[in-house]
């Protein structure tokens, strides 16, 4: 023995670790600290949505791979702006971090904008850097809405209908 008490397991740590499925010291190996995590995790979260925008383009016509991708990104960044800002307190650097997988979400927001822009189903005036402004407008509103989905809709109802064209 060393003399010096254990510190006791962290609670979240455990829960993290469980949910996993590892112990906690593989987590710590991985993970040093809790933004070295979090961080990880957003990657990871970006990651996925990436692949998604890239599973609903081939899967959909233009108009429908648009539309389900805005909802998509949108409810993917709901509460990603606390999770950004908190690291950043911390002194991490997340958008170098997250700018691999956001350029290619950026990527193809703009293949699924031009396609449905051609197919006719968004307006035409529309350019990417307004788009991703709505994107990012349109999640921090949902956050204020809560988890309620019928306010969650109307916002979409909304959002859609002034993307068609007029």
């Amino acid at each position: 023995m060393s003399g010096t008490p254990e510190r006791p397991l962290r609670a979240d740590a455990a829960r993290i670790a469980r949910a996993a499925g590892g112990g906690v010291g593989t987590l710590f190996r991985h993970f040093p600290t809790k933004e070295a995590l979090l961080e990880a995790v957003m990657v990871r979260r970006l990651e996925a949505m990436a692949a998604q925008t890239a599973r609903l383009a081939a899967e959909a016509g233009p108009a429908d791979a648009f539309f389900a991708c805005l909802r998509l990104v949108v409810e993917e960044s709901v509460g990603r702006n606390e999770f950004t800002q908190a690291l950043s307190a911390a002194g991490r650097d997340v958008h170098a971090s997250l700018q691999g997988p956001t350029m290619e979400i950026q990527g193809r927001l703009a293949e699924l904008l031009a396609g449905a822009q051609q197919a006719g189903a968004v307006r035409p005036e529309l350019g990417l850097p307004e788009f991703i402004a709505l994107l990012a407008g349109t999640s921090r509103a949902m956050e204020q809405l809560g988890a309620d989905p019928t306010p969650r809709e109307r916002i979409f109802d909304v959002v859609f209908d002034g993307l068609r064209p007029r």
